[in-house]
């Protein structure tokens, strides 16, 4: 008797009943802006996933031993950011709904405000960690307001000013940065005075956005709006595992991989090996 064959991201197969995490895609890039392409993103996480050991060194944690369920990507009407939006958002609340903590695994940075819909109905006073190239805080792009260039606007306009902390951020609009310094915390350029804002949001319930460009292309030069003078693979690394083992998160998302501009597979196997390790300092 043949089994159905349905690939999920690395060991992560717990029953739904024991899974405190549960992962989801949303193949979506209907508003990329530059190179398109993040819609195969979630699928190449999980097929190059086997590649990675389930085994963390940097954490002695196993992914054998964590409660996480992989439920699959999302069919999304591709043409429609607002049918696309409340599809991630509709799941985002199903997986709240059974107590669980929802993982988005993107596709565009659009995909973002979907899923945080769903969290900021549960969570009121969330707020919300930001690491990017991007400042992503226009009020919309070419007239579009439901752009991935605008995605931390629309998420500011449910939880207002200072409850968004953005990091990494070395790239945007002259008139983002000045709306930006009134209404959102920006550390530019890296993660420096991460520490502190962890420090400022323990307790409290935080969605984490993480959009990959906030590497160095040197490292991770598989992303549709590259962007140099990012951070290094092992920065990026320390600072999730503080991220996701230290705060209350209560949804978090991975987005940004666009993998056929790396045709080596490095680029994936960062995007890999970076939701492993949240997945393991979340559990």
């Amino acid at each position: 008797m043949l089994n159905p064959n349905i690939e999920t991201f690395l060991c992560c197969d717990a029953p739904w009943d024991e899974a405190k995490t549960v992962l989801f895609g949303a193949p979506f890039d209907s508003t990329t802006s530059f190179r398109p392409g993040t819609r195969f993103g979630p699928g190449a996480i999980r097929h190059e996933s086997f590649g990675l050991e389930s085994y963390s060194p940097y954490q002695d944690k196993d992914l054998l031993d964590a409660s996480v369920l992989d439920s699959g990507d999302l069919e999304l009407c591709l043409g429609d950011s607002v049918k696309a939006l409340a599809q991630i958002e509709e799941r985002a609340a199903q997986i709240l709904d059974g107590g669980k903590r929802p993982f988005l695994l993107g596709g565009e940075h659009l995909v973002t405000l979907g899923a945080f819909r769903a969290v900021q109905a549960r969570y009121p006073e969330v707020h919300i960690l930001h690491f990017d190239a991007h400042a992503d805080l226009r009020q919309d792009y070419l007239g579009a307001p439901l752009s991935h260039a605008c995605v931390l606007r629309r998420c500011w306009e449910l939880v207002g000013d200072d409850r968004i902390f953005q990091f990494g951020i070395r790239s945007g609009d002259r008139e983002e940065f000045r709306w930006g310094a009134e209404h959102v915390t920006t550390h530019r350029f890296d993660l420096e005075g991460l520490e502190e804002v962890l420090d400022k949001l323990a307790g409290k319930p935080v969605y984490f956005t993480l959009d990959l460009d906030v590497l160095d292309p040197s490292v991770f030069p598989g992303t549709g709006t590259p962007e140099p003078g990012g951070v290094s693979f092992d920065t990026l690394r320390r600072a999730v595992t503080l991220v996701c083992g230290r705060l209350n998160i209560v949804g978090c998302d991975v987005n940004e991989l666009s993998p056929a501009y790396d045709p080596t597979g490095a680029s994936t196997a960062v995007a890999g090996k970076i939701v492993r390790e949240m997945l393991l300092a979340l559990d």
